[in-house]
């Protein structure tokens, strides 16, 4: 119980998005073991994004490898739930403190292979969305960001794809147009976790990746989707669990009260763009100012301007094409 009790405490104090967050000395080699429920265990370091362990009789699955130096962190992680092969990681999206890992945790595990499938790749099987490939590879003659140890070698471009793996049913489902165009979350239907990567943070506003096909409206609709697959415990905190990117362990009504935040943020924002207010004028507006307290950052490189910005440009580019 006391290693619980710690690692609940590492959740909501070292959990912070990749893109803003601030390490100790030392607490990089940290990895804490989170049991959630069933299945599945939450990782989570001083740095990069959270990750899903879900280990069993198979082997082992994980969602998303947060940041490369974290890598053997990770393993060590795993290495105190289980001993068994690394099977399968799932990548939610591209970002580097979610898919930093892959190479070098990758090269560690083993795919399933028997019948007429030859050995062509040695590695643990990497699975995501196939915008999520396109980004990290480059055209032909360019050098691509990632290196191809990095690269998912099994894509989708469906609405979901279905796994089964550990005597439980996983579906990976795309939410289009969101914090990227590939993102996805896990739903391990037997354990009752959702894994949802940054489409639901508890540190910050939404990170919005306009270049990456982000859109204020998708980040939403993801939100509204995590709801209808989380059933709340009656009257009591749990049910279904819902795995951050970043932050702390969460139930249905940590992912409501995100949700109707950000969209009393949309509504606002989108007002004021209807009334004809410029970028500068709904930043001195302040439409986030009753949740800056929790959410807001005057520093850093995803602040509270920023998310203004990406809220007002995300919802002009739907305006200008109505």
């Amino acid at each position: 119980m006391r290693n619980v009790l710690i690692a609940l405490i590492c959740a909501g104090a070292l959990g912070s998005h990749g893109l803003a967050q601030q390490s100790r000395p030392g607490d990089e080699a940290e990895v804490h073991v989170l049991p959630v429920q069933g299945n599945i265990y939450m990782l989570v370091g001083a740095e990069g994004g959270n990750v899903t362990l879900q280990a069993g009789d198979d082997g082992v699955l994980l969602v998303d490898t947060s940041v490369e130096r974290l890598s053997d962190s990770v393993v060590k992680a795993i290495r105190t739930v289980t001993n068994k092969p690394i099977r399968y990681i799932i990548n939610t999206h591209v970002h580097a403190d979610h898919v930093g890992g892959n190479a070098a945790i990758a090269k560690q595990g083993a795919m399933i292979t028997g019948g007429n499938m030859g050995n062509v790749y040695s590695g643990a099987a990497i699975i995501a969305h196939e915008k999520v490939l396109n980004r990290m590879s480059a055209p032909t003659g360019e050098k691509a960001p990632y290196p191809d140890a990095a690269l998912p070698t099994d894509t989708y471009f469906t609405k979901k794809k279905e796994l089964y793996f550990n005597g439980e049913a996983i579906e990976i489902i795309h939410q289009p147009a969101a914090h990227t165009d590939g993102d996805s979350i896990v739903f391990f239907r037997r354990s009752d976790v959702v894994s949802a990567g940054d489409l639901f943070l508890t540190t910050t506003y939404p990170v919005i990746d306009l270049e990456r096909g982000g859109r204020i409206q998708g980040i939403i609709d993801a939100l509204n989707h995590l709801l209808d697959i989380a059933i709340p415990k009656d009257k009591q905190e749990g049910g279904t669990y819902v795995i951050p990117g970043h932050g702390r362990l969460c139930d249905e009504a940590d992912v409501l009260e995100y949700r109707d935040m950000v969209t009393i943020i949309r509504d606002r924002i989108q007002d004021m763009i209807k009334r004809g207010l410029t970028l500068q004028q709904v930043k001195a507006a302040r439409p986030t100012l009753d949740y800056d307290g929790r959410y807001g950052a005057k520093s850093g490189p995803w602040t509270t301007d920023m998310f203004i910005e990406a809220v007002y440009r995300s919802l002009n580019q739907k305006t200008k094409s109505q």
